[in-house]
């Protein structure tokens, strides 16, 4: 299947890389060592680490994904898109579960930092790029 789309930025190509690589390694991170992050934090050890390990291995797989996704930013943009979406809905979760649930301390919030905050924007620029390129169409 040809297209007609420019080759994306490397800059774009690298971000997804990147991503990648970090979601695998934090995935099989939480799924090797679940309780770990808890202590890293100094927070109370989980009770159900399997829910944890579980959540470990939708970011690993998520990972695969960002790592496809940078083959070919217009073709694969629905990764991003769901990544993107994930990593804005991570943040008002963790609003939810620590200012007004009061469920989790607010030190769990470096977690959100790494895995959504800090990719927000990249994530952002990417789909504005595909947009104005017209894959999404």
């Amino acid at each position: 299947m040809k297209n007609n789309f420019p080759a994306a930025p490397s800059w774009m190509r690298y971000t997804m890389y990147t991503a990648a690589v970090y979601n695998i390694l934090w995935g099989a991170w939480v799924v090797l060592f679940p309780q770990h992050a808890f202590s890293l934090f100094d927070m109370d050890p989980i009770n159900y680490a399997s829910v944890w390990q579980s959540v470990g291995m939708i970011v690993g797989v998520y990972g695969i994904g960002y790592g496809i996704s940078g083959t070919n930013i217009a073709r694969h943009w629905p990764i991003i898109l769901v990544g993107f979406l994930g990593k804005v809905f991570g943040p008002i979760g963790l609003i939810q579960k620590v200012w007004l649930e009061h469920e989790l301390p607010l030190q769990f919030g470096w977690i959100n930092v790494f895995n959504d905050l800090i990719w927000i924007v990249p994530f952002a620029l990417i789909l504005r790029w595909v947009w104005k390129h017209g894959a999404m169409q």
